[in-house]
């Protein structure tokens, strides 16, 4: 018997808490997967959410007794969704979908296929070569961007061309150029006809370029009416031009746009089709697959298309180093003649490739939600040699800047993900003026678990270094030094390898490992948290202590100094006369910042040669253990 949170409802509540803050289309679907109703969002996660807050209408009651399941599809923006939905209703005919069962469509603009063409704005799509731009849901911004091209191309307004001896009231107006009579050749025409469908394409910079001189022009003469007219039919180019749509455009050979997401053996793939010019939905499959992307894609290709579900004329992939010819073979003997398989670069193509990728990785998000990161972390344990799943793991980063404001940061992960309040920095004391990682480590490992020790707190299961052997070697000895035998392993950036204390090779896991997953999440937040605060120590040291030392130079005028030459080593090197002029002061106030600069220099010269004797009497244990496993390592070899 299903407890209360296994009902229906709360599933569907479940599905729309998880759902993205994107703009997309739902789909309500009932016990039998049916489609009951179908709807577009800003936010699908807003939007879904609202239907289980508050006093609701019979209508959606309705909907929401009967509904099972939620099925979301993520488009570039409301635009794409209010499209997808209109297309989408029209081929489902969702039961509780009532408001578009008039087979509403759209208005595009239409340029006919004449010697003379006209321009004007239609529901109608008729295959007679015209050339069709939108489909655009707002009928305002349509009329206000024909208005505007009637103005800028005043092109024909007759709907049957006819020669006569004479121009019309509209070429008197300046509304047509009276191609009926010869006032206009018909290549002169084109030419119009070419800039509009330039315009309509989103080819706007050198038009808004040359209307923006002319608004100038026209304010300059005080012709401030003319001026306000230019600048309202910019705003309309700029609001109009362009807005093409991913999943309505008219061509009506057939597509299909394949997309996928991975993460260790999970795969998502995402399989958008386009028939007659309209998108007509969204497929998701999920994979387990260990194999590369590669094989991967034709594993899931050769699955999907079969003889009650040929392939469509084109096939586009997203990026993929594949080239296909093992796929082409494959279609050829079941189909006697494949698709075209291709990635192509061209932005509708590329538009629908990254709303399918999109979606492939919300999905995937959910499926790793579910599983958690069990298998990642036993995975983890075995490639380690650990005694147990390290459920546990905390990692070290260092973050300075030659020497300057060393820190270090600790992250704390439970289960695979992010403990922040166990989050920690260390302002670093052992290594202040000295660019030593190895002290850095020590330092901040040794403060960590000494802390934890003398406090009786549970220890890691896991420490993670960013860095290679000599890091590593580093916060093993300090961990030694406090009797702890807990498990350290280093990330190293250049090849992600992995290196244990003391080792003579690196472990080498493939790109794809989940175990290798979260070694670069916890380090990638290791590096994220130290160099955000680092950044932090150095914006607050404004106040420049060597500068503001010099009579008449305060807070402000040190912080321009510094702006100007951006070191204490550069304004030491300056000559006073150009200090003067560059920085706006006196010869004698710009001879006396040059000298506390120089006697700064002196003094963090004098810091560093103490911190640089102090590091070494604290190194020495750790150099005899290093000399003492290289002795080692040569005697075995």
């Amino acid at each position: 018997m299903n407890n209360q949170g296994d009902s229906p409802l709360e599933r569907l509540k479940a599905a729309a808490r998880e759902a993205p803050r994107l703009p997309g289309v739902y789909l309500w679907k009932d016990e039998d997967a049916q489609i009951i109703y179908i709807g577009k969002a800003k936010s699908l996660r807003d939007r879904l959410g609202s239907y289980f807050s508050g006093a609701k209408d019979i209508k959606t009651a309705t909907l929401v007794r009967h509904a099972r399941t939620i099925e979301t599809i993520i488009v570039a923006s409301e635009y794409e969704a209010l499209l997808l939905e209109n297309t989408l209703i029209k081929q489902h005919s969702p039961r509780y979908n009532i408001n578009l069962k008039d087979g509403k469509t759209y208005p595009v603009i239409r340029i006919t296929h004449e010697d003379f063409p006209r321009i004007f704005r239609t529901r109608r799509i008729i295959e007679d070569k015209s050339l069709y731009f939108g489909p655009f849901p707002d009928l305002q911004k349509v009329d206000a961007m024909l208005e505007l091209i009637d103005k800028l191309f005043p092109l024909r307004k007759c709907k049957t061309f006819h020669t006569k001896p004479g121009p019309c009231m509209y070429y008197h107006i300046d509304r047509c150029k009276a191609p009926c009579c010869g006032k206009i050749n018909a290549g002169e025409y084109r030419r119009h006809v070419e800039r509009v469908q330039r315009l309509l394409a989103g080819e706007t910079g050198p038009l808004i370029a040359d209307l923006t001189e002319k608004m100038h022009e026209a304010a300059k003469a005080l012709d401030f009416e003319r001026a306000a007219q230019i600048r309202n039919a910019i705003r309309a180019i700029e609001d109009l031009a362009g807005e093409d749509s991913a999943v309505v455009d008219f061509d009506s050979e057939g597509r299909d746009y394949i997309a996928w997401a991975a993460e260790g053996v999970l795969a998502t793939f995402t399989v958008f089709s386009m028939r007659g010019g309209k998108m007509t939905g969204r497929e998701l499959y999920r994979a387990r697959s260990a194999a590369d992307e590669a094989e991967s894609l034709e594993l899931f290709i050769t699955s999907y298309y079969n003889p009650s579900r040929p392939p469509p004329a084109k096939i586009f992939l997203q990026p993929v180093a594949y080239d296909g010819t093992a796929l082409k073979d494959w279609f050829k003997s079941q189909f006697d003649s494949g698709p075209e398989i291709t990635q192509s670069a061209e932005k509708r193509h590329t538009a629908i490739l990254a709303m399918a990728r999109q979606n492939a990785q919300e999905d995937l998000r959910g499926r790793l939600r579910e599983r958690g990161a069990g298998p990642a972390l036993d995975e983890l344990a075995a490639v380690l040699g650990l005694e147990r799943r390290p459920e546990r793991i905390e990692g070290f980063d260092i973050s300075q800047l030659d020497g300057k404001y060393p820190v270090a940061s600790l992250v704390s992960f439970r289960n695979g993900g992010p403990d922040k309040k166990n989050y920690r920095y260390f302002r670093l004391r052992s290594v202040i003026g000295v660019v030593d990682d190895f002290a850095a480590m020590r330092e901040a490992v040794q403060r960590r678990y000494s802390r934890l020790v003398r406090e009786g707190r549970d220890l890691p299961d896991l420490v993670l270094i960013d860095g290679g052997i000599g890091q590593v070697n580093a916060a093993s000895g300090a961990l030694a030094s406090l009797g702890l035998d807990t498990a350290v392993v280093g990330l190293a950036k250049r090849e992600e390898e992995l290196w244990l204390p003391h080792a003579r090779e690196p472990i080498v896991l493939p790109r794809r490992s989940e175990a290798l997953k979260v070694l670069q999440f916890v380090r990638d937040e290791t590096h994220r948290f130290a160099t955000n605060f680092n950044q932090r120590l150095r914006s607050k040291d404004l106040r420049f202590p060597a500068l503001e030392s010099v009579e008449g130079i305060g807070r402000q005028r040190a912080a321009a100094i510094m702006k100007a030459y951006e070191s204490i080593e550069a304004i030491a090197g300056a000559a006073p006369a150009e200090i003067a002029e560059r920085c706006r002061i006196s010869q004698a106030a710009a001879r006396a910042v040059r000298a506390a600069a120089a006697l700064a220099l002196e003094d963090r010269k004098s810091v560093q040669q103490r911190m640089t004797a102090k590091s070494r009497r604290q190194t020495s244990t750790g150099a005899a253990l290093a000399a003492e496993a290289a002795e080692e390592y040569r005697t075995s070899e």
